[in-house]
């Protein structure tokens, strides 16, 4: 029936990352964005940059600006529309997805472009790591170890990455942390420091169960050198949300500017393996995205 049957869903831009998830699910995508090349608009990125460049291009063409891919490339995208009025989408395609899941986004078209024709949104606060956004979970330890070895590997996956998870486990040592918060010092090894602006990693691991994206609040997670025979119980605990009942964990909220110091340099930002050397500066910025309000949202 032509491009026009579904004028208020040409409002949105899919950008989508060739090279995220899994092999099949991403041909799979690819080929119903294909078909359905009458009824919205989408745009093949192969990198960072050149995502960025498209949605400037297309900033005053579209309302909603969709990303179909991981938590990396959901963060590309949004880092375009922080500070502005337009919407940012996601289609997950990543190993993990942490952001796509707090905010009820599936993997299914035909729902995603219902939820993109009402064009209902909500607020987002965001994180910002040396200047660097953070939606999601970043930190340094154990995940950001897993996720520097995941970069390195030529498949993706739920599976893979448990497999690097129980090597990177394996062979975990405590690390050095100096935090400098507002009204206090915190000096410790740890195995894991966690600063979140949602609940989970991804995959439904709940490593802040209390963290919110649109509370105004950064939650501060201090996972404390546990015997690792324990492994399996933390493991129930992390998938169950029950963290804050083990005595080797520690939670902290602030909603102010605060510092990390260690020698260690293997961080991550949403999955992403970052490194950064001499002290780190973490703060919140509240309400500056909006985020499409999908059916199954419970904020």
């Amino acid at each position: 029936m032509g491009k026009t049957e579904f004028p208020e869903v040409k409002r949105s831009l899919f950008i989508l990352n060739p090279s995220a998830g899994v092999l099949p699910v991403n041909i799979i995508i690819s080929k119903e964005l294909q078909r359905r090349k009458n009824d919205l608009s989408y745009f093949k990125s192969l990198s960072i940059d050149e995502s960025g460049s498209h949605i400037k291009q297309s900033f005053d063409k579209f309302d909603i600006f969709v990303a179909a891919g991981g938590d990396g490339t959901v963060r590309s995208v949004a880092s375009e529309l922080v500070g502005t009025n337009k919407v940012l989408g996601v289609l997950p395609m990543g190993s993990g997805n942490g952001f796509a899941k707090e905010f009820g986004f599936r993997v299914n078209i035909p729902l995603l472009l219902k939820d993109i024709k009402k064009a209902e949104h909500i607020t987002s606060d965001v994180i910002e790591i040396n200047d660097i956004l953070c939606l999601n979970v970043s930190g340094i330890g154990l995940d950001s170890f897993v996720a520097h070895s995941f970069d390195k590997l030529k498949t993706r996956g739920f599976w893979s990455y448990v497999w690097v998870t129980i090597k990177n486990f394996i062979r975990l040592r405590p690390f050095h942390v100096k935090i400098n918060l507002d009204n206090q010092s915190i000096s410790d090894d740890l195995y894991m420091l966690t600063v979140a602006n949602t609940r989970q990693f991804g995959n439904n691991a709940f490593i802040a169960p209390d963290a919110r994206p649109n509370d105004g609040i950064i939650d501060i997670v201090l996972l404390r050198p546990f015997p690792k025979i324990l492994a399996p119980l933390f493991i129930f605990r992390l998938f169950a949300g029950t963290m804050k009942g083990s005595r080797y964990v520690q939670y902290i909220k602030t909603d102010k500017p605060f510092s990390i110091q260690t020698e260690e340099t293997r961080f991550h930002i949403d999955g992403e393996p970052v490194t950064f050397s001499g002290e780190v500066h973490v703060r919140i910025r509240r309400d500056v995205l909006s985020v499409l309000k999908t059916r199954h949202n419970r904020l």
